[in-house]
């Protein structure tokens, strides 16, 4: 929903600011003066493409800014900001930041609909229908529909495993020779995962077993040997302990001493056992020096590590098995296929029934509709047509579209064939009174949709719009008394010569309220502000 937009140098406009209402707003003013370019500004606050000509003359830069509520965005709406240059260089920001023209459509774009004779409509597009349709009927084809996207994931997801299959088989068939060379050189070793980093931390001891024994026995000699530092320990604290009592700091001493030679011992101890635990084997020695050369000529052709060495194996087993039992395989792979087509034929064949259970009830409504906006017993049809398998999407297998009948006994045929600009607006404005709240475009800003309309017409237009009002926010460009006095905002779009000494004119967009809204629907109804008239406007906003 549009908040507020405010508008700089666009086209004759110099400044101008609208608050629409959450209902409906209508635009008022003579022809040429200015309307399409308010049109202009929400076309760029929606992210289409801008035309520096739009500058007004004189001017650097056109710049349009709105707030705008975006359902399941910020609570507080999204600050939207796009300026133009004279020069065509365009800048967009959202919330202060820097956006893409892109990004602007993709968000603020999607909410709002500009619908007027010579825009692009949704309506227009072919591949909106089905959306629409699946909108307003929401409740009984979504589970249907929910399910044929699932099962086309599986179909698709099973379609490339095929292919993956097949391709595997194909490449092992050519290079089963090489990976059965590669699964036989590995086996031949068989190495396992772990096994390099075991024999590295063992290899270094057993190699120099006689070192480290001779070590070890050195290290415990000196401590606890003949004169080695126990005894000289023992006698130290045998010193301390006979001149103590001379002086009782000496304890501490002797404490600390007689803990340092428990450790001593405990370090002794520890040292044969270290000795003890040695197993100098040199055939076992060999054998491990034998197998760490066998890993190491691995690595250097299959490497450079233990992991790549059995990452090839593995993938030269896949070959050899795959070349082995590739019918297999193959054959698997296409019953998985084949059970994801029919699983997904079923789930096509659902959502079909539930759209054509739905598709005529959705015309109906709508044909109602236009009914009531006078179009001449005009009616809408859906049309469904069964796409080859290889056009399937995740909207269905088949293709909707809409169908315009100007007269009864006239030949159906697509809607943005046949229809006028005009029908188009008015089909358009019927489909969104019939969607209501399922329609996730929140704001239609609705051009010229009164143009040619008149008398009854006029009024069951106007009628239309109020009803759409209230599930919408509607924005209307109108001529039509009948359709302003329907509105909950009016402003009035008025051109006057410049003045700023520049002679150009200038377009200005004001509210009207009390006197002043009278006075404009008098002018729309007889171009004149006549006490008839004028007496004619009060009663219709009275009655309205």
């Amino acid at each position: 929903m549009i908040d507020e937009l405010r508008v700089e140098n666009v086209a004759l406009i110099r400044e101008a600011t609208i608050r629409p209402a959450s209902g409906m707003t209508v635009l008022t003013g003579e022809t040429g003066a200015g309307k399409s370019a308010l049109l202009s500004s929400v076309k760029l606050l929606m992210g289409e493409r801008a035309d520096a000509g739009a500058v007004r003359e004189g001017a650097d830069a056109l710049v349009v800014e709105g707030r705008v509520f975006v359902d399941g965005a910020d609570p507080d709406g999204v600050i939207v900001r796009r300026r133009v240059g004279a020069d065509g260089r365009g800048r967009v920001s959202i919330d202060g930041r820097m956006a893409s023209v892109r990004e602007l459509a993709n968000g603020v774009g999607a909410a709002i609909d500009l619908c007027g004779q010579h825009e692009h409509q949704r309506l227009l597009s072919q591949g909106s229908h089905v959306h629409l349709l699946d909108a307003w009927a929401q409740e009984d084809i979504a589970p249907a529909l929910d399910a044929y996207k699932e099962a086309l994931r599986d179909a698709r997801s099973a379609a490339k495993e095929l292919d993956r299959v097949r391709e595997t088989c194909r490449a092992a068939a050519e290079r089963k020779d090489e990976a059965t060379f590669v699964l036989g050189r590995i086996d031949e070793v068989n190495p396992s995962a772990g096994e390099l980093e075991e024999i590295e931390a063992m290899l270094p001891k057993a190699e120099h077993a006689e070192t480290l024994i001779r070590a070890a026995m050195s290290a415990r000699d000196a401590l606890v040997g003949d004169s080695g530092v126990t005894d000289l320990m023992v006698d130290a604290i045998d010193e301390i302990r006979s001149a103590r009592r001379f002086d009782g700091e000496l304890n501490a001493f002797v404490a600390t001493l007689e803990s340092a030679l428990i450790d001593i011992e405990d370090v002794a101890g520890e040292l044969r056992s270290y000795r003890d635990a040695i197993d100098f084997d040199p055939v076992q020695l060999d054998e491990m020096q034998g197998r760490m050369a066998q890993l190491r000529g691995l690595m250097r052709t299959y490497g450079p590590s233990m992991e790549d060495v059995l990452a090839r194996r593995e993938q030269a087993e896949q070959i050899v098995r795959a070349a082995d039992h590739g019918d297999e395989l193959l054959k698997a792979a296409q019953a998985a296929r084949d059970s994801a087509e029919r699983s997904l034929a079923a789930a096509a064949d659902a959502v079909d029934a539930a759209r054509r259970a739905c598709a005529p009830r959705f015309a109906h409504a709508v044909t109602q509709q236009m009914a009531l906006l006078e179009m001449g017993g005009a009616e809408l049809e859906v049309s469904m047509e069964r796409l080859p398998r290889t056009q399937w999407t995740a909207d269905g297998p088949s293709r909707v579209e809409f169908l315009y009948r100007p007269a009864q006994g006239m030949l159906a045929r697509p809607l943005r064939k046949i229809a006028s600009g005009g029908e188009v607006s008015r089909v358009m404005l019927a489909c969104k009174v019939v969607l209501g709240d399922a329609d996730a475009t929140e704001t239609l800003v609705f051009d010229e949709v009164d143009a040619g309309v008149g008398g009854a017409t006029a009024l069951a237009l106007a009628n239309v719009l109020a009803e759409l009002a209230r599930t919408h926010q509607v924005i209307v460009v109108t001529h039509l008394a009948q359709v302003a006095v329907k509105a909950s905002t009016h402003y009035l779009v008025r051109k006057s010569a410049g003045d700023t000494g520049d002679g150009i004119p200038q377009t200005t967009i004001e509210p009207l309220e009390g006197d002043a809204r009278v006075v404009e629907i008098a002018r729309m109804l007889s171009g004149d502000e006549s006490e008839t008239s004028m007496a004619h406007a009060r009663e219709m906003l009275d009655r309205a």
